[in-house]
């Protein structure tokens, strides 16, 4: 069993080795696998980018993230100025549809809305708007519309559980009601957690997924 002062370490490890992150101004500290995360990062990539690395770390159960952004004084923009980078970088994404996705930005913390027909849309908007500079958060709260019954849905993505070699499929149960799916059953790391929720947001008509799947064994 890893102890809470060999989890802190290796989180610090991680941290210091994913190169997108100055680990130097983040503390970390470990209590029963739940790591949190406090300190400050210069912008919101960086901010993610150390909450996935915390994720990666074996005996990770779960995240406290209490990480602040102080952006550099050139990195500062107006909230109008940010919507127009956003909204520009969205109308030259081929993969989402012309003015399907609408921006609002309040001291530099960006809402996405609108409808799109694929969760990959929504998550790329999202993506788009993670990299423009100045921005302090992303609420994406854009709607997906369903487009597969239920059952259809959990027969797709029972499908790519057992064709994906990262996840014991056998170990996660899968029900769909509406576009909402939840997870259940148990696996041995965050990372094959993760694969099996990434799974379940690729099928087409997913609208939420509920993780509910536990680690240990």
């Amino acid at each position: 069993m890893i102890t809470d002062a060999q989890l802190q370490k290796d989180v610090l490890a991680e941290l210091a080795w994913e190169p997108t992150v100055e680990a130097a101004h983040i503390g970390v500290a470990a209590h029963d696998g739940i790591v949190t995360l406090s300190g400050h990062v210069q912008n919101y990539m960086q901010k993610l980018a150390a909450e996935r690395a915390a994720r990666r770390v074996k005996g990770v159960k779960g995240i406290a993230e209490e990480l602040t952004i102080e952006l550099p004084a050139l990195d500062q923009r107006s909230d109008e100025d940010i919507a127009l980078s956003i909204i520009n970088v969205l109308r030259w994404h081929c993969a989402i549809p012309s003015d399907a996705v609408q921006v609002k930005v309040e001291q530099g913390y960006v809402t996405l809305t609108g409808n799109l027909d694929w969760q990959y849309q929504k998550d790329l908007a999202g993506e788009d708007a993670h990299h423009i500079r100045g921005v302090r958060g992303v609420a994406n709260a854009i709607a997906v519309k369903p487009h597969l019954a239920p059952k259809d849905i959990e027969t797709r993505i029972k499908a790519a559980l057992h064709r994906n070699a990262q996840v014991e499929a056998e170990n996660i149960h899968v029900a769909a009601s509406g576009g909402t799916v939840t997870l259940t059953g148990n696996v041995k790391s965050w990372h094959e957690r993760s694969v099996a929720e990434s799974a379940a947001w690729s099928a087409p008509g997913v609208t939420r997924v509920l993780d509910q799947i536990t680690l240990g064994r």
